[in-house]
């Protein structure tokens, strides 16, 4: 049994010796090194290409959520301002009434964990939760949101904080209470962190197929304001094990405050930050590297099986052949060492022999058309992804010294380019800027690589018909240590988005009915204004309160009500010049603001505008609707004080002008604004 083993093993051993087996084993070797480092290097370039792409869809998911969270956030500040304007220092005194209007606010404490109103102590003098009032004995004075309220008198934010009403971690939105003499006192909002509101409803999104994704919010300090596990409220992030590399990653690139959003380095995670604009908070979204990459790992270990089945597969057939040829050696091996060459054809130029050297021939002739097969798959692959490029719904180009060597199909219809023929490059002039315009944008693409981040902006681009649009550039190098190696960039038409803002910041400063400017837009002129005195003196004020509105809108509806608003809107326009505000303060009351105007050419203006507004005919249901208007006309003088003097001296003069008789303008007198004032 020893000697049949050893034997056995001799007898093996000779055979691996031979020149056949040694052929055998090295075409063995050839084959499975060239399958397996070209499988290899196509999933390394895959799982580089998946991981760049979800890069950037995870900062745009972020900086979406991080302006949701803004917006938020300023839609709250103007809740809690808009009920601030109507508490006054009476109703703020007189404890009834306060907690009667606490009650009546339910929208805002719905909006908010609850709010608070604060007299200028520091003590809080009523307290409404969501289910109604709650009778408290504590005082806000320590605290920093509500000294910057009351001493600086605007809105503010605090850091998160404990409640000393419910004990829960909250941050608290705070707005200055004004009146004639200054800040009364405090009316605040507080968003619980760990029950509901602003902060937890952010933690509800996640996208589809992201099971493991993990976001958080925090201040500039690092400190959790909301998390999926409450427990981790107010904590340091570096206690977050998913997001601690992240932060120290972003405190060593300068702790950047982007709305644009960065990206940032955390181990096996894709992670992503934006600033919140307003309270100045940052969203952290993270993404597991491991389930983007869980379908490509699958695919390579298939390939892999693949790959092993057809090495086995060919390595049978080839020991097979190089046992039945094995001459003439020196062709042979002259065509072997030519075997890697792709300018051969790998069918060609093999000897005509038998025995080992023919079987081995036509083995490596197998082996070299297996390899070229598998080089024609490896084309096809980058021929799908360059399908992959074709169908990107965004434009999509490769550029290298200054022109672009590449460009897909969605970019040449945003620039109205035809596609360039194969080989060609284009100017980065095709993009319809001006020199100096592309040379400001390149200076930014390189300052933003010099940071080591990706450049991100929006620019107005023309195409080839000269049509101006608003796209989004995305540039960032192709390779991050060397981006003169070449520039990725990706370009989107924002325009309609663009189209969207512009219009909501019509709306926010204009009368929805008339299309006149609001009361918001004709405070901050009158306070621009006064401000700037005695520069901008003369400038006179024209307050207009409609006469008889009431019974139109009693009799006829609101809805010939509307009308006539609208058609006297169009009357006043219809007397003053181009530059000249014209508002609606709300309800029949109207305002102008004539700048480089004195109360002699104002006060023509003014019954120009009675006339107008007289001269309307409404048909209405089969009457004929009229009223009247009263005017009131205050000229802005360099001792006003404050801005409050010269708005209710217009609207003395106006009131004066009603007692007269109605249908009148009346001029405000020297010290009309004081007599206001005193009364």
């Amino acid at each position: 049994m020893k000697r049949a083993a050893c034997a056995l093993l001799a007898r093996l051993g000779h055979a691996l010796g031979t020149l056949r087996a040694r052929l055998t084993l090295a075409g063995i070797a050839l084959l499975m090194l060239v399958v397996f480092a070209n499988t290899a290097l196509l999933v390394q370039r895959a799982d580089r290409a998946l991981l760049a792409e979800e890069r950037e869809r995870e900062l745009g998911e972020t900086v979406r959520t991080a302006a949701v969270l803004a917006s938020q956030v300023q839609e709250l500040q103007g809740a809690l301002r808009a009920v601030a304007e109507q508490l006054d220092e009476a109703t703020l005194r007189d404890q009834a009434a306060l907690e009667r209007f606490m009650l009546d606010e339910v929208v805002l404490r719905r909006m908010f964990g609850n709010i608070s109103a604060v007299t200028p102590d520091g003590r809080v003098r009523a307290y409404a939760e969501r289910q109604g009032l709650r009778a408290v004995s504590f005082s806000v004075a320590d605290r920093a949101y509500f000294r910057e309220a009351l001493v600086e008198g605007r809105p503010s934010i605090s850091e998160p904080v404990t409640s000393r009403a419910v004990g829960e971690p909250s941050v608290v939105l705070a707005q200055p209470l004004r009146g004639p003499r200054g800040v009364y006192g405090v009316l605040s909002g507080t968003l619980r962190l760990g029950s509901q509101g602003l902060l937890a409803q952010v933690l509800q999104y996640r996208g589809p197929g992201e099971i493991d994704a993990l976001l958080v919010v925090t201040d500039l300090q690092g400190r959790i304001l909301a998390h999926p596990d409450r427990g981790r409220l107010l904590q340091p992030l570096a206690t977050e094990p998913r997001l601690a590399d992240a932060w120290v990653d972003w405190v060593r690139i300068g702790a950047p405050l982007e709305s644009a959003g960065v990206t940032v380095q955390q181990p096996g995670e894709l992670v992503a930050v934006a600033a919140v604009a307003g309270p100045q908070w940052l969203v952290w979204r993270t993404l597991p590297q491991r389930q983007l990459l869980a379908p490509l790992h699958e695919a390579r270990r298939q390939a892999l099986a693949w790959a092993a089945a057809m090495v086995l597969g060919a390595s049978l057939v080839l020991m097979a052949l190089v046992t039945l040829l094995l001459r003439p050696m020196r062709a042979l091996q002259r065509r072997a060492q030519q075997l890697s060459d792709p300018a051969i054809d790998p069918l060609h130029g093999w000897p005509r022999a038998g025995g080992e050297i023919g079987a081995l021939a036509r083995v490596l002739r197998q082996a070299g058309a297996e390899r070229a097969r598998l080089e024609g798959a490896n084309a096809e692959l980058l021929q799908r992804l360059g399908s992959v490029m074709e169908a990107a719904p965004v434009g999509i180009a490769f550029s290298r010294e200054s022109r672009f060597e590449l460009v897909n199909p969605e970019l040449c219809r945003l620039l109205g380019l035809q596609p360039p023929a194969p080989g060609s490059v284009l100017p980065l002039d095709v993009l319809g800027l001006e020199d100096t315009v592309l040379q400001a944008l390149l200076r930014q693409v390189h300052r933003a690589f010099a940071d080591q981040v990706p450049y991100r902006g929006e620019w107005q681009l023309r195409d080839a018909r000269g049509r101006a649009f608003w796209a989004q550039l995305g540039v960032r190098p192709a390779r991050a240590e060397e981006p003169a190696r070449g520039l990725i960039w990706t370009v989107s038409d924002v325009s309609a988005q663009r189209a969207a803002h512009a219009r909501l910041q019509w709306a926010a400063h204009h009368d929805a009915l008339t299309g006149l400017a609001n009361r918001a837009a004709f405070e901050v002129q009158v306070h621009k204004v006064f401000a700037a005195l005695p520069h901008s003196v003369p400038a006179v004020l024209v307050a207009i309160d409609l006469d008889h509105f009431k019974p139109i809108n009693d009799s006829a509806g609101h809805a010939a009500g509307d009308a006539m608003l609208k058609a006297v809107a169009t009357a006043i326009r219809g007397c003053v010049r181009a530059g000249d505000l014209v508002a609606r303060l709300g309800g029949d009351e109207f305002v102008l603001l004539l700048e480089r105007c004195t109360a002699e050419r104002a006060l023509p203006i003014a019954d120009a505008v009675c006339a107008a507004v007289a001269a309307i005919e409404l048909p209405w249901d089969g009457r004929v609707l009229r009223l009247g208007a009263s005017a009131g006309v205050a000229a802005l003088r360099e001792d006003m004080t404050e801005a409050a003097h010269w708005l209710r001296a217009a609207d003395r003069a106006c009131y004066d002008a009603k007692a007269a008789g109605r249908g009148r303008v009346h001029a405000a007198g020297p010290g009309s604004e004081a007599a206001v004032v005193q009364e």
